[in-house]
């Protein structure tokens, strides 16, 4: 049971959250990301190191090392919520894929806990260190941003050819179900043909069904000065309800795919 001795770091634990898999979930926060995303609600996240940040005029020390075992035994306390919901463990972060040995090694706990577990990530990692993972897998909540690799690139740092070629091989293992998860982010991918290209794609995926589309929001907009961060996205205003479901029905309209407003 060495794998239980796995350390890692986390920023946060958030209880019975009820849109980051089914049923009531446990998500546990993990540090550290290869993304830079202009629109980033966790920006804390970002960096692997633990950090300092100002919060209500104090300073709140972001991050702090674990191990699985700490985790699963704080898991645990809810157990009575998964039994009667059908949750489990969501794992988010950050990118959890960047501690690759304790996302690997938290889900295996899980399981073997007979808890359900889901994975919020950008498939932004070797496909090696995602197939580690797959075994131990219920749910993969897969963020695709974008399908033009120089847009993705110019807001969140890099392209997206790995991502999309992920996603695929993913969908053809078929170890696990996956879900598409799309921030919709006004001046990067809020068009009518943006969101259409991001469902066509996401049909050509074997197995997956569903389609989210997750509208902006600036509730993290505090913690970038926090951070003393500039927000990028200073006066970019979230998108209405009417574009929202006019997106809604365009990505309809270009798969055949169920979509939903919201995880």
């Amino acid at each position: 049971m060495d794998y239980l001795n796995t350390k890692g770091r986390i920023f946060d634990i958030q209880r019975y959250s009820v849109h980051d898999g089914p049923g009531i979930r446990t998500i546990v926060f993990l540090k550290g990301c290869v993304l830079r995303c202009r629109w980033c609600c966790n920006p804390e996240s970002q960096e692997y190191k633990i950090q300092t940040m100002k919060v209500l005029g104090k300073d709140k020390v972001i991050g702090r090392d674990v191990t699985v075992a700490e985790m699963i035994a704080e898991v645990e306390k809810d157990r009575a919520y998964y039994r009667r919901s059908g949750g489990g463990l969501t794992l988010s972060g950050g990118e959890s894929l960047c501690q690759p040995e304790f996302a690997r090694d938290m889900l295996r706990a899980a399981k073997e806990h007979g808890i359900n577990t889901a994975l919020e990530s950008m498939a932004c990692a070797p496909y090696e260190v995602i197939e580690s993972i797959l075994p131990y897998l219920d749910l993969y909540l897969m963020d695709i941003k974008h399908t033009n690799p120089e847009k993705h690139k110019a807001f969140t740092g890099r392209a997206n050819d790995l991502m999309m070629e992920n996603a695929r091989k993913v969908a053809l293992s078929g170890q696990t179900k996956l879900i598409i998860r799309v921030p919709v982010i006004p001046t990067f991918n809020d068009t009518v043909e943006e969101i259409q290209g991001i469902a066509s794609f996401a049909d050509t995926l074997p197995g997956v069904k569903q389609i989210h589309l997750l509208p902006y929001h600036r509730l993290g907009q505090d913690k970038y000065e926090g951070l003393g961060r500039p927000y990028l996205m200073e006066g970019i205003l979230p998108p209405t309800q009417e574009k929202m479901d006019t997106l809604k029905k365009a990505a309809e309209a270009a798969s055949s795919l169920k979509v939903q407003i919201g995880g």
